[in-house]
């Protein structure tokens, strides 16, 4: 740390101004050939006013010591998990195959990438999430005659359900539903994973939509968020910050996941190419909805490179500087201090105009 505050403060005030802050970025964020990445002036002084807390323009060496831990080190050596998602017989060749959905994609074309991640990248930790559901769970369509439609659900009937109409039903709780051949129930081949997926030895299993009432796409929370599995903890006790998260299907499950990760404030990357979805124009939205709040879509090939801190994205710079952001405490001369008294949003977020804009493109 002192090392890297020297050899930056360039005009030896003991501080960090603006400009060999800038230079800081530029030396930070560089992809795996030593070439920095492109950021505008704009995004340079969004970050130094979160670092100097005190907004007086000079990055003092204090600042510069929380500025160091927890962000600088955090982006220099990544700590990773790698978040693996139904990649199950169900999803590839079995009652609800992606293969038969409008995108065509094959399933198990995801288990070669996924196995040479597994086998060539360093990851922390690895995780499985398997859907896991009782035999009456409420995204069957063959257990809609077991739960009352509410009057708000378009279809009233049971018997004139088809696939893949959602209904919603009375609850508690009021639950609206896309009904679902039965897939992946608890003990079944269905829900095994791949036969030819790779488990890592110490790969963690995370079991969702086991309760029969609420359908589960994320490997965080149910859908209503009733229900939280216990990944957030596992990650966050092996002090992983950022996820590889890739799987079946891109634009339900993965997409979930995803979201989810970047709202519970970890730096979030998607990998394409071990992932296949359901509708293009879906798995499109979800990408570009990732890319919107900070988080990364990549190819496998690229990964390495990231987990090993070669290769340093800007944007998932910018999102852990948000989360530095949340646990400081700014006088009112930084402008950062209109994100304190700022009100909370329904789902525990702050309410800044970041993250206003990006609730906008849910």
């Amino acid at each position: 740390m002192e090392a890297c505050f020297a050899a930056f403060d360039k005009d030896e005030d003991n501080s960090i101004n603006i400009n060999e802050f800038g230079a800081i970025c530029k030396a930070l964020f560089r992809t795996e050939k030593g070439k920095p990445y492109k950021m505008d002036s704009q995004q340079i002084s969004d970050l130094f006013m979160i670092f100097n807390v005190s907004g007086d323009g000079s990055m003092s060496k204090q600042e510069f010591v929380y500025c160091w831990n927890g962000w600088i080190k955090k982006i220099v050596r990544p700590t990773t998990a790698f978040v693996i998602v139904d990649v199950q017989n169900d999803f590839i060749s079995g009652s609800l195959a992606i293969i038969n959905c409008p995108a065509g994609q094959n399933g198990e074309d995801v288990v070669a990438p996924v196995n040479r991640l597994i086998d060539t990248v360093p990851f922390d930790m690895h995780c499985y999430s398997l859907d896991w559901h009782p035999s009456d769970h409420v995204s069957f369509i063959d257990t809609v005659h077991l739960r009352k439609l509410h009057s708000d659900s378009k279809i009233q009937e049971p018997d004139k359900c088809n696939l893949y109409d959602t209904v919603v039903f009375e609850g508690p709780p009021k639950t609206e539903q896309t009904l679902w051949p039965r897939h992946c129930v608890q003990e079944s081949w269905g829900a095994e994973l791949h036969k030819d997926l790779k488990v890592h030895p110490n790969g963690r299993v995370i079991h969702k939509g086991v309760n029969p009432n609420i359908d589960s796409y994320s490997a965080f929370y149910d859908n209503a968020k009733l229900g939280k599995t216990c990944l957030d903890e596992m990650i966050r006790k092996e002090g992983c910050a950022d996820l590889y998260i890739c799987g079946i299907a891109t634009d339900v499950c993965v997409a979930s996941t995803a979201f989810h990760a970047l709202e519970l404030g970890f730096r979030t990357v998607v990998i394409e190419d071990c992932s296949r979805g359901i509708r293009e124009e879906n798995i499109s939205a979800t990408f570009a909805r990732v890319k919107a709040e900070y988080g990364c879509v990549v190819h496998s090939s690229e990964v390495k490179a990231m987990v090993q801190g070669r290769d340093r994205r800007p944007e998932l710079g910018y999102k852990l500087a948000l989360e530095c952001r949340k646990n400081i405490n700014y006088p009112m001369k930084n402008k950062n201090s209109k994100f304190n008294n700022m009100p909370v949003n329904p789902d525990g977020t702050l309410a800044s105009t970041i993250e206003s804009n990006h609730n906008s493109v849910k």
